[in-house]
């Protein structure tokens, strides 16, 4: 088994690595699926409750929660899959989580961090542009900040590997295939302005 699991703050581009993934047929396991289905499991709206039930669940059962309760999603994702059981891990945040993946899967377990600068990243996630747009920023720095105490910024310098995701959208696919060893696609050679879009 071949486990990749990325890590960066919103609007890095995890959400559009998860796809270059899912488009040569690499399954993909989202981490905040685990929340969503336990808000779901307890009548609330992952929208509205989705931070709080993720906070209950490290209180109740440990920092490695959610990390241990994606396992068994991992590992299904595998067996299912044709495509030599490799499986992208979407969203660590805590060198807890991590710990727990590299205890669970050891050298066959890669961590990627994928890095942009905060205002790359607002743009991406459509901060600018708007009449309330510095409210936007500061809900975005505030987002980081959250992200950050989680243990994000530590994890991600215990990376495996890098991408430093500032150049084009082609590009950036383009290097991801190359960690996830898939082969290059002719139809990715136009270059496109941006690589962000994710939410996570």
């Amino acid at each position: 088994m071949n486990v990749i699991g990325t890590v960066g703050l919103p609007g890095s581009g995890k959400g559009e690595a998860a796809n270059v993934a899912e488009a040569a047929d690499i399954p993909v396991v989202v981490m905040g699926d685990v929340i969503r289905a336990e808000c779901r499991r307890r009548g609330l709206d992952p929208a509205q409750h989705h931070g709080r039930i993720a906070g209950a669940l490290r209180e109740e059962a440990g920092d490695d929660a959610i990390a241990t309760r994606t396992l068994p999603r991992i590992r299904e994702a595998a067996a299912e899959s044709d495509r030599d059981e490799t499986v992208l891990v979407d969203g660590l945040r805590s060198t807890v989580e991590l710990e727990r993946f590299r205890e669970a899967f050891g050298d066959d377990f890669t961590l990627l961090a994928i890095r942009a600068p905060f205002e790359l990243r607002a743009e991406r996630l459509g901060e600018r542009g708007r009449d309330d747009s510095d409210d936007d920023l500061e809900a975005l720095r505030e987002r980081d900040d959250r992200e950050i105490e989680l243990g994000l910024g530590e994890t991600l310098e215990r990376a495996d590997v890098e991408i430093d995701n500032t150049d084009s959208l082609a590009a950036f696919r383009e290097r991801v295939r190359e960690v996830l060893g898939i082969e290059s696609e002719a139809g990715d050679s136009a270059e496109m302005p941006n690589a962000g879009g994710d939410s996570a």
